[in-house]
């Protein structure tokens, strides 16, 4: 008769635990660290080389996923148990959790990381008023990334800037004046600044002779670059300060010409809200004093009802000889511009976009200047092959109007999209 032979699922386990066991060691960090820090700390069960090796984690992340219920406690703790645990040097910690209420557990870890030459460091904070950051923060010095949100920065006296920062992003901030200025100008290495929803200051001087990336959000009165020759992507958003409130004049004219004099590097630029009101200030006639030889991608929300606004698109565009995609976000409820009805293509323009090729205009309507606009653009751009439109609503009058127009390059092909 033939022997049962045993049953292979011990052996089995026993199989897949030395191969877990053997890996290397930098394959088990790599593992660790796609891993929630709940689930990093229970793999220390599996063998003694997985033991102590979610101790030594360089990336520590503390979300939603660290707690299964609401329990503000059982956060707390498991930050605090793992950081009592940890070992080693703490490249990037994060700590953003919808649930969790900012409490002084903040301040404490905060000091912790201080003595850890954190890298990179995250904070959000997603429920009650501004955290007033620890001045402890002000000392992490070999610190490359910062990353802030809903947070009240007050630096101490004695803080001299980020030497190491390459990367800042603060969203949801309050700070005064001269704090955010030093906080730039203080950064030298900075190289990419994103800036959204801010408060306590009113002037975005930005002194930063690093910088490549500039995001920013929000309501400002003025902008002025410094030093900021390698800067080449920038989108602008300037907002309202409420819906019946009218946002004051900039002080300075000439806001298009001084924008442009220390960017003369910039390849994309986003003007998005009502910051091409800003820059029709006493704009120039005709073209800027230097054009924009960098240029290739340009995103303008118009405001057609605005003719200051569109002739300075305009000048843009006629500045920016290698543009090459160029996006018209319209503004809603437009209603025809106050003294123009008719947009003059010779009045306004003088030799063609050579280098455009694509262009995506949203939110348009049947509005004789709008479409005297789009008109403007077939006929001035001879290597176009592509003209992406998506109307404001369902109008076949204004396809039929586009699909007469003529065009530039023999090559353009109109693609409407539904709304």
């Amino acid at each position: 008769m033939k022997q049962r032979e045993p049953p292979k699922s011990h052996y089995k386990m026993d199989v897949e635990l030395d191969r877990l066991s053997n890996l290397p060691c930098h394959i088990i960090d790599q593992i660790l660290q796609h891993m929630p820090i709940k689930e990093a700390v229970r793999t220390s069960v599996l063998s003694t080389k997985w033991r102590y090796k979610s101790s030594t984690l360089g990336h520590l992340v503390f979300d939603h996923q660290c707690v299964s219920g609401r329990n503000q406690t059982t956060f707390v703790n498991i930050v605090d148990h793992v950081l009592l645990l940890h070992t080693g040097p703490i490249h990037m910690f994060k700590l953003s959790n919808r649930d969790f209420l900012a409490t002084s557990d903040i301040d404490r870890w905060i000091l912790y990381l201080s003595r850890c030459s954190v890298k990179e460091f995250i904070l959000e904070i997603w429920k009650g008023h501004r955290f007033t950051m620890p001045s402890c923060l002000f000392s992490l010095q070999e610190m490359t990334h910062l990353e802030l949100f809903n947070c009240l920065l007050k630096p101490p006296l004695t803080f001299k800037g980020f030497r190491s920062l390459k990367s800042l992003d603060i969203q949801h901030v309050t700070l005064a004046q001269d704090v955010f200025e030093k906080l730039i100008v203080c950064c030298p290495l900075l190289e990419r600044l994103t800036l959204m929803n801010f408060d306590g200051f009113t002037d975005l001087n930005i002194d930063a002779p690093n910088l490549q990336f500039f995001d920013v959000g929000g309501s400002f009165e003025d902008v002025n670059f410094v030093n900021t020759l390698n800067l080449t992507v920038v989108s602008i958003a300037l907002y309202e300060h409420g819906p019946n409130q009218q946002r004051r004049s900039p002080r300075n004219s000439g806001n298009l010409v001084k924008f442009f004099a220390q960017l003369p590097h910039v390849q994309r630029l986003e003007i998005q809200s009502h910051f091409l009101k800003y820059l029709a200030a006493g704009v120039v006639s005709g073209k800027l004093p230097k054009p924009c030889l960098d240029l290739n991608f340009l995103s303008i929300r118009v405001y057609f009802s605005d003719w200051e606004e569109v002739l300075t698109a305009v000048f843009l565009l006629r500045s920016s000889p290698s543009l090459q995609e160029l996006e018209i976000l319209v503004r809603p409820d437009e209603q025809p511009a106050a003294g123009k009805t008719k947009f003059s293509v010779n009045d306004n323009c003088n030799g063609p976009f050579a280098q455009l090729r694509l262009v995506k205009i949203s939110g348009i309507s049947d509005i004789e200047i709008q479409v005297d606009f789009i008109r403007f653009l077939l006929s001035n751009s001879p290597m176009l092959e592509k003209m992406i439109v998506k109307p404001a609503s369902v109008n076949w009058e204004l396809v039929k109007k586009l699909l007469r127009f003529k065009r530039a390059s023999a090559n353009a092909e109109i693609i409407y999209l539904d709304p």
